[in-house]
């Protein structure tokens, strides 16, 4: 519908429809009645990597990541800050490449940090490696 659009909860993996004229920083889940956006990167696994892509008409930005990876602990507080400012024009979401290896597979992740920008179900752009605040954010909107 025009009216509304379809935003995916990161915590049920519930999809909530919500008019497109009221706030979604302020929208709770009207399954599990928790907000649907909290300025805070949400950390998925590779079913609700795929339920957010494909059923969100909200953008999603992942950050495929690991554990031991230096530049991935450089790069996490820049994208906590830039959920801050993204949220919520664009769902941040990171995968643990480590953990969740068929996502890392399905979307032939070589070397992480990588950045991935879904929008409409597909893959928009790409980048790996770490960069700062303002860099990321500016190469975010520039998809949208």
């Amino acid at each position: 519908m025009d009216d509304a659009i379809h935003v995916v909860c990161p915590h049920c993996n519930g999809v909530n429809r919500l008019p497109k004229d009221r706030s979604a920083l302020a929208a709770r889940c009207g399954r599990c009645h928790r907000p649907l956006f909290s300025g805070a990167p949400v950390a998925l696994s590779s079913a609700a990597l795929q339920q957010q892509v494909e059923r969100s008409d909200v953008p999603v930005l992942v950050d495929f990541w690991a554990e031991w990876c230096g530049p991935c602990k450089m790069m996490a507080p820049i994208f906590e800050q830039a959920a801050i400012q993204l949220e919520p024009s664009v769902r941040l979401a990171k995968i643990d490449s480590d953990r969740e290896q068929a996502a890392a597979a399905k979307y032939g992740i070589r070397s992480i940090p990588t950045l991935i920008l879904f929008r409409d179900g597909q893959e928009r752009a790409r980048t790996s490696g770490a960069m700062d605040l303002t860099r990321l954010v500016a190469w975010v909107r520039q998809y949208l």
